[in-house]
Parts: C-alpha cells; structure tokens; sequence
C-alpha cells in the first residue's frame, strides 16, 4: 500500500514531467510556426543583439537618403506593392508594378536610390558579352537584366564582395550584414534577394526576396534551400 508520502511525491514528479514536457512542445511550435533556428538562452532571456549601423556615404539620386537606406525602401515599397510571381518575357523588359520574380525586387531597389540597373547592364553586356553566362553572346534587353547569374556577374564587377558568413549574436559579424545589401544564391536554385534593415533578437537580418506567390520579408538568408553564394554591397566603397 502506497503511504501519504509517497504518493505525494509521484504526484509532484508527474506535474514537473507534465510542465516540462508542455514548455518543450509549446517552444517546438513556436519554433516551427516562425521559422526560427533554435531557441537560445539569449532570446529565452528576453536579449537583443545590438548590430552597429554601416554609413554609405553615398547618395546617387541626391534625396537626402544615403543609397543603402534608399535600396532597402525600394525593396520595401515592393514588399508593400505585393507583386505576384511571375515568370515571363516582357517587351521593353519591364513588368508592370503588380508582377515580378526575386531579380525584379533588385532593380526595383536600386531604382528607388537613382539607379538604372536595366541601362547599366545593357550597356556593360554590350561592352563585355563573355562575361555575362545567360546570354550566350546575342544580348537580348528585354531579359537579360532579369536573370540570377547576368545580375550576379554585374556586381561581381561593380559592387563590394562581402563575407557569406552569418554568425548569430556575433555583433562583429552582423555589423558585416546591412540594409540594402545584396545576396545570391546559387544552384540548383538560383535566387537573388535584397537584406533588410530588420534583425532577428539574434541580430541576423530578415530577406526581402520574392520567391512566390509575392514579395515577402523571411528568415530567407538562413532557410533558402540552396547555397549563399554572394553578398554584395552597391556601390562600391572606392567609388562612394
């Protein structure tokens, strides 16, 4: 026979299992349902990482709004304008406002700091056909510009190459890692995306990138399914 005791410490045991094991599947929801990496003591704790803001000291269309903020707002208005996915050929090359793929996201950024992406690597494909891998030597203007490795050949050669490297609550790393930079991803699923000025608790920046069905603000710098290959940061610093 079971005394009073005893069976009050088995009832205890069982709560403390039972409360555990309630926190645990509540945190592994949480973690799933927003696409977070693992909970650290950090975020448990209520912590932010604190990440020094970079100054560009450049300002193309002359606004008053240096070209890096300037980049990530032009990638938020497309967030906001919530163009559909959608892959297709378009006389004169550009889409209209309510449509778009992950390469659009990009000039459109670039467009809201003063420049022309599209006039730029029309003439530099011109100028340097070799170099740009989709368009095997007829350059065509109506596409080009709109294509993952022509955009990546671009700012190999006319943007800074920064780390790949992302490294949560390391405040020196993420300094590395701003607003309106610039991110490719290789194969098998090439993909081009602009960082955002909003950080994780654990300072690691948000994608603006559209991947379908629209233009969305994730976790895509750690969770896209291929490669980072590329961080660029536009324009360069010896040109500024």
């Amino acid at each position: 026979m079971v005394n009073n005791k005893t069976l009050n410490t088995l009832i205890k045991t069982l709560v403390i299992f039972a409360a555990v094991a309630s926190l645990f599947v509540l945190y592994k929801w949480w973690d799933n349902s927003y696409n977070r990496s693992p909970l650290s003591l950090h975020e448990f704790a209520g912590q932010r990482c604190v990440v020094e803001k970079v100054v560009l000291e450049s300002d193309k269309d002359g606004d008053g709004i240096y070209d890096l903020d300037d980049i990530v707002q032009g990638a938020r208005k497309d967030l906001e304008a919530k163009p559909l996915y959608k892959d297709a050929y378009y006389a004169g090359g550009y889409p209209p406002d309510n449509e778009g793929v992950c390469t659009d996201v990009v000039w459109r950024a670039l467009q809201n700091a003063g420049y022309d992406l599209k006039g730029m690597m029309d003439r530099d494909i011109l100028e340097n056909t070799g170099d740009y891998p989709r368009v095997n030597g007829a350059p065509e203007p109506n596409i080009d510009f709109r294509r993952v490795p022509n955009q990546e050949a671009f700012f190999k050669e006319y943007a800074d190459r920064l780390t790949t490297e992302i490294k949560p609550w390391d405040p020196e790393n993420l300094k590395l890692w701003q607003g309106g930079d610039i991110v490719v991803f290789g194969p098998p699923y090439d993909h081009v995306g602009v960082v955002s000025d909003k950080r994780r608790a654990d300072g690691v920046p948000l994608l603006i990138h559209n991947a379908g069905p629209r233009t969305r603000e994730d976790n895509g710098l750690l969770t896209w399914s291929s490669p980072l290959t590329y961080h660029f940061r536009y324009p360069k610093a010896d040109n500024v």
